[in-house]
Order: structure tokens, then C-alpha cells, then sequence
């Protein structure tokens, strides 16, 4: 299923092989994907290098398999499903963006009703179906609406958004009345509508059908503001530094433990590869985290912690950095400082 559905870009992914003289390729692939690991293998293999499939999970085009990739002598990361975010020279990376060759015309039309009491609709999808937004496009202007594809230059295409990266959202909020966000899943829309307090509807083009994710996002705010009011309890933070290749942010870590400790709080820096439960709790005596890795995390798995898990923004606000029209404009996701 998975194969009719992504363009795997057997050729292209040879040619790059041959591009690098790769001996050693490590295959990363997003979860949607993985069953094609063998397939894909098999390419790499006929290209005249040796395949190594990450069996890892990858969160994104920030998680680069670098280190992984050392580790087995690869002079060649394949990396699926997303566009370049980080800009690293330790291992040469191929970016494959899988894109969907399914129609998105019939979810759009799907869509319709759920848009009807909005004229300007600002649309936005992942890099799957990039190629599919003029197609979405039309569909909308005949029915009526006026069409916005916002483009801030942060990522490749128009349109585009990422789990951690909503600035082409953000550069048209002020003139459109709803998203209509193209693609599968609550996960990218949630973030749209997080980031610009906008209508956000989906139309999926894998399961052919339209709703609006109004309710879940309220969920997520009330939860988050639930998560802040325990912080504020708090005496002793940890900051979170993820060490993975695209979420490690340092400076920003060491900034906000200054900042908390010029509050009044104990502060201390924690550095890990998975932020998960599990080894957060091996620390009773913390009260509360700051995470400065993937913000995506504590939006979406923090009922999974223990003790409230905040990203960087919010515990600005917490501690007074920012106030409340700031917060709202950063954004829940931002990891500025």
C-alpha cells in the first residue's frame, strides 16, 4: 500500500550514490516508510554500495542519523520524507521527500462545507503534497474563496510545514479567516492552529474526507496552561538539551537556566538523546523541566510526564521574560530566547 501511494525515487537516489561514490549508505526513513526498507535496500545495493537500514525512529528532518552513521564508517546518509533543516558537514546527506501520488481534489471539495463561513483561506500543507497546493488551490477558487499560500523562506516550498516550523502560517495569519491544512493526520494541523488562532480544517487526501480540529487544539491549550500553573510551583528545574544533531540548542539551554536561576529557582542542565518518562524520573528531586529540544514533544506526549515539561517560550512567560501578547506571537513551538 505504502508503495503505491510515495514516490520512492529509485533513480534518484541511485544517481546520488553514484554522485558521492558511496561505499556505505545508512537508510533513515520516517515510520510511514519503514516498510519499505528492504526495497529501497535493494536499490542501494544495485547502485554498488552496501545498505544499512536505521531501524531508529526518526522524528523529522532535524533527527539526522549523523553520529548512527560514523559509527558504521557510511559516507552517505539517504534521509526520507523530509527537506534539508540542518546544515551539517559531518556526513553527506540525500534528501528523498517521498511525495504523494495521491489526489487531493476530492478531500479539498470535502473540505467545503466545513469552509463556508470563511472567504480568505490561507492553505498549507507538508512537503508530501507541495506539489499538490495548485491543484488544492483551484478547487477553493471556485468555490469562492480567496486563496493565500504563505511563503516566510524558512523552508523549500510554499506552503510547506514542518512539526516544529509554522513561519508560512504565520506570515499570512493576519489576512486569511481559516487554514485548510492538505495532508493526513491531526498532527501538522494541530500546530497551524496552536501557532495562529485560526480555524484550522483538514482535508485528508488518504482517507477522503474533511474536519476540523477546533476542539483538540482548545484541548492542547488548556492542558498547556495546566502544565504552567504547575510550573509556577516549582523551586528546582531541569533544562532539557537534547543531543540530537538538529535539536541541540545549547546556548538557549544555558541562557534559561541563567534566567531561571535569576528568578530565584534552582536550575540544572541535563543532556540526553530520547526524552522520554522514564529517564526524566530517576530525578525526584526536580520539580518541574524545560525542554529545549523538539517543542513538538511536549505538546503532544506531555500528559505522558509526570511533573510538568515546558518549552522554552512558555517558561519565559512563566517567569515573567514575556508577557502574555509576546507569548502569544512567539508561539507555543518557538525556542528562541
Amino acid at each position: 500500500m505504502v508503495n503505491s501511494l510515495f514516490n520512492l525515487e529509485e533513480k534518484h537516489l541511485a544517481d546520488e550514490i553514484r554522485k558521492h561514490g558511496a561505499k556505505r549508505v545508512l537508510i533513515q526513513l520516517p515510520e510511514g516508510l519503514k516498510p519499505n526498507a528492504p526495497k529501497i535496500a535493494a536499490v542501494v545495493e544495485n547502485a554498488g554500495a552496501q545498505a544499512f537500514i536505521s531501524a531508529d525512529p526518526c522524528y523529522g528532518a532535524c533527527d539526522l542519523a549523523t553520529y548512527d552513521a560514523q559509527q558504521i564508517s557510511a559516507d552517505l546518509i539517504v534521509h526520507y520524507g523530509h527537506t534539508q533543516m540542518v546544515k551539517q558537514a559531518v556526513v553527506p546527506v540525500a534528501y528523498l521527500e517521498a511525495r504523494a501520488s495521491v489526489n487531493v481534489e476530492a478531500a479539498v471539495k470535502k473540505a467545503l462545507p466545513w469552509l463556508k463561513p470563511w472567504k480568505n483561506i490561507g492553505l498549507v500543507t507538508t512537503v508530501q503534497h507541495a506539489h499538490k497546493l495548485d491543484a488544492a488551490k483551484d478547487v477553493l477558487i471556485k468555490a469562492n474563496k480567496t486563496v493565500m499560500i504563505g511563503d516566510a523562506r524558512h523552508l523549500k516550498y510554499a506552503g510547506q510545514v514542518i512539526g516544529c516550523d509554522y513561519s508560512n502560517a504565520k506570515a499570512i495569519e493576519s489576512q486569511v479567516d481559516a487554514f485548510l491544512f492538505v495532508g493526513g493526520g491531526r498532527f501538522h494541523a494541530l500546530g497551524v492552529s496552536l501557532v495562529t488562532s485560526k480555524p484550522t480544517i483538514v482535508a485528508d487526501p488518504y482517507e477522503k474526507r474533511a474536519y476540523n480540529i477546533e476542539t483538540e487544539a482548545q484541548k492542547i491549550i488548556k492542558q498547556r496552561m495546566t502544565q504552567i500553573s504547575e510550573a509556577k510551583k516549582a523551586e528546582t528545574f531541569g533544562v532539557l538539551i537534547g543531543l540530537k544533531h538538529g535539536q541541540n540548542r545549547l546556548q538557549q539551554a544555558v541562557e534559561i537556566k541563567k534566567k531561571l536561576e535569576d528568578k530565584g529557582k534552582n536550575a540544572w542542565l541535563f543532556v540526553l538523546k530520547e526524552i522520554v518518562p522514564d529517564a526524566l524520573m530517576q530525578f525526584p528531586t526536580v520539580d518541574a523541566f524545560v525542554n529545549t529540544a523538539c517543542p513538538r514533544l511536549v505538546l503532544d506526549d506531555a500528559l505522558m510526564f509526570k511533573k510538568p515539561i515546558l518549552t522554552i517560550n512558555e517558561t519565559l512567560y512563566l517567569i515573567e521574560e514575556i508577557d502574555w501578547e509576546t507569548f502569544h506571537r512567539k508561539g507555543w513551538f518557538g525556542n528562541e530566547t
